[in-house]
């Protein structure tokens, strides 16, 4: 069975500029890593796109939500990829969630949300302790929401308080990075599978 993943790339840096993104490359040993898998995916820059503030699926003229929308729900697995700031998630990862807040009320005959059936990691880096709360806070949310997370859905890279390096200026990956993320590949792969051949039954409206 063939599985599609969508990961929406949260960092504070739009395509543009000169700084490469951690995250990106994060996103991208994930995707990598579920290629065994069955499963193919893309990256979208959550900046590269006007995400305007709200808590509806389409707050109007010229909103790009409604399309990055369309992209999660399609795809079997869900990435929702972010750098640490302050300890929090970042500011555009929050903006991402609280457009989700429109899938609560969006619900089919069988009160199931647009996100029933799929499913959810979280993939965050930084150079600071706070990925574990920020695990906390995004997961709660996409949970919320309809995602299903699966065990060990959590991928995080966080370098020494106060350091200078970056995850994308590593020369190779460490060890345990490559098993955690082979391991949150494997795990979502198989839910994916099963939750496609069949979704949650709901209830009756």
């Amino acid at each position: 069975m063939s599985l599609t993943a969508f990961a929406l790339n949260c960092t504070l840096k739009n395509s543009d500029g000169t700084e490469k993104s951690s995250t990106d490359r994060l996103l991208a040993d994930l995707l990598a890593a579920m290629v065994p898998h069955g499963v193919k995916g893309e990256i979208v820059r959550a900046l590269d796109h006007d995400i305007k503030p709200g808590v509806l699926s389409d707050m109007g003229k010229d909103d790009d939500w409604p399309k990055l929308r369309r992209k999660i729900i399609d795809a079997d697995i869900f990435i929702l990829g972010l750098p640490i700031w302050l300890g929090q998630p970042s500011s555009v990862a929050k903006r991402v969630l609280e457009r989700m807040d429109a899938f609560l009320s969006e619900t089919d005959n069988r009160s199931r949300m647009p996100a029933a059936g799929k499913v959810a990691l979280v993939a965050i880096v930084g150079n600071e302790d706070g990925a574990h709360a920020c695990h906390a806070a995004c997961f709660q949310a996409l949970n919320d929401v309809g995602f299903t997370v699966p065990a060990n859905g959590g991928i995080y890279w966080v370098g020494e308080a106060m350091s200078d390096t970056n995850y994308v200026d590593l020369p190779g990956t460490p060890k345990a990075v490559v098993e955690m993320i082979e391991m949150a590949a494997s795990n979502a792969a198989h839910l994916a599978k099963l939750l496609k051949a069949e979704n949650y039954p709901g209830v009756a409206g």
